[in-house]
C-alpha cells in the first residue's frame, strides 16, 4: 500500500493513503534506507512510502520502503551540527516567512535559506509578514529588501496574517503545490497557516516583549491540505539555518546574481575576494551585486570554509 508522510515525530509517522485515510506507521527494523543520504531522520514529511497494514482494517502500518525523492531540503541537525536533518521531501515551493521586527529577521538568515533552496533546486519566495505593524523605518527596510531580492529574481510578497485581503496573491501561488513554510519562531507562521486553512486552529504564541523573540509552537514538521488543492508543510521555527555539505568554492553558484558572472572572472578558481579580474567585484562596484548580499556571501563562506 502506498501513502505520503504527513507528520514525522522521529519514531512514529502519520501517513495518508491515496484514498485519504490516515495511518499511524513505524519503520520496519530492516527497512532499506538510501545510503547516499546520511541524515538523522531516514523518513521525512512529504516522502512517498510503501507500507503494510499491521492488522486488516486497522489504522496501524509498517513502512518498509521510501520511494525515490524528486528533491529534499536539509538543515544542520538540531542535535548534532555535523549531521544532516531532512526538513521535508518532494517540495514544489519553499516559503521563508520573515518579519522586519518582532522578531527581527537578518539578511544573513534569509540568504542562508535561499542558498539552501538554490542548492537543492527548490524555487523560493520571501513572504514578509506583519506589514500592518511597520514603522516608517521598517517600511524603508521592506522597500530595500524588495529592491535587493526582486532584482535577482526572487518574488517578495508582503502580507499581514490578520488582513485577508493581503493574502489573495499568496493563496493563488500555493494552489496545487506542496509548499514548505519556514522561518524564525514568532514570525507568524502558525497564524498565517490558520488563515489559509481556517479549520486548522494551530496553536500560536505572541513574541516575548522582553527578548523580542518568538516561542516555539511547532515541535515536528507536519503537512496540511489546503482548501482547493495543494499542501502546506509547517516546520519548527529555526534560530539559524546552518548549511551543511557545502564547499566555499561552490557558494557563488547559489547566488543567482553571481552565478551568471562566474565565467567572466579571470581565474576559474576565483573566490571573489581580492583576486584581480574578478567580475563579481566589478559588478559590486557598479551596484549590480548588492553590498548586503556580497557581505552575506563573505560571512557564509567564512562559516563553511576550511581554508580561504
Amino acid at each position: 500500500m502506498q501513502g505520503i508522510v504527513y507528520k514525522s515525530t522521529g519514531s512514529w509517522y502519520q501517513v495518508k493513503d491515496e484514498a485519504g485515510k490516515l495511518y499511524q506507521a513505524r519503520i520496519k527494523g530492516k527497512m532499506k534506507i538510501d545510503g547516499t543520504i546520511s541524515s538523522t531522520n531516514p523518513i521525512a514529511v512529504g516522502d512517498w512510502v510503501q507500507m503494510d497494514l499491521e492488522e486488516e482494517g486497522g489504522n496501524s502500518a509498517m513502512i518498509y520502503e521510501v520511494q525515490d525523492r524528486d528533491n529534499y531540503i536539509v538543515r544542520v541537525s538540531p542535535h548534532n551540527k555535523h549531521q544532516k536533518h531532512i526538513v521535508a521531501a518532494n517540495i514544489d515551493l519553499a516559503l521563508l516567512i520573515v518579519t522586519i521586527s518582532q522578531p527581527q529577521t537578518s539578511l544573513g538568515f534569509i540568504d542562508r535559506f535561499l542558498v539552501t533552496a538554490e542548492a537543492y533546486h527548490i524555487p523560493a519566495i520571501l513572504v514578509v509578514n506583519k506589514t500592518d505593524l511597520l514603522s516608517d523605518a521598517d517600511a524603508a527596510t521592506l522597500h530595500r529588501w524588495d529592491k535587493i531580492y526582486s532584482a535577482i529574481g526572487y518574488q517578495v510578497v508582503s502580507v499581514s496574517a490578520y488582513l485577508p485581503e493581503t493574502l489573495i496573491t499568496l493563496k493563488a501561488m500555493l494552489q496545487g503545490k506542496k509548499t514548505l513554510f519556514s522561518g524564525h519562531s514568532g514570525v507568524g507562521k502558525s497564524t498565517l497557516i490558520n488563515q489559509l486553512i481556517p479549520h486548522l486552529d494551530l496553536r500560536t504564541e505572541i513574541v516575548s516583549d522582553y527578548s523580542g523573540k518568538g516561542q516555539h509552537t511547532t515541535t515536528f514538521a507536519e503537512m496540511f491540505d489546503l482548501p482547493g488543492s495543494g499542501n502546506i508543510i509547517d516546520t519548527p521555527g529555526v534560530k539559524e539555518f546552518g548549511l551543511i555539505d557545502m564547499k566555499q568554492d561552490e557558494l557563488a553558484q547559489y547566488y543567482p546574481e553571481m552565478q551568471r558572472l562566474l565565467s567572466q572572472c579571470r581565474f576559474s578558481n576565483c573566490k571573489h575576494i581580492n583576486e584581480p579580474g574578478c567580475a563579481v567585484k566589478e559588478a559590486l562596484k557598479q551596484d549590480l551585486v548588492s553590498e548586503e548580499r556580497y557581505h552575506s556571501y563573505l560571512s557564509i563562506g567564512e562559516s563553511i570554509a576550511t581554508v580561504w
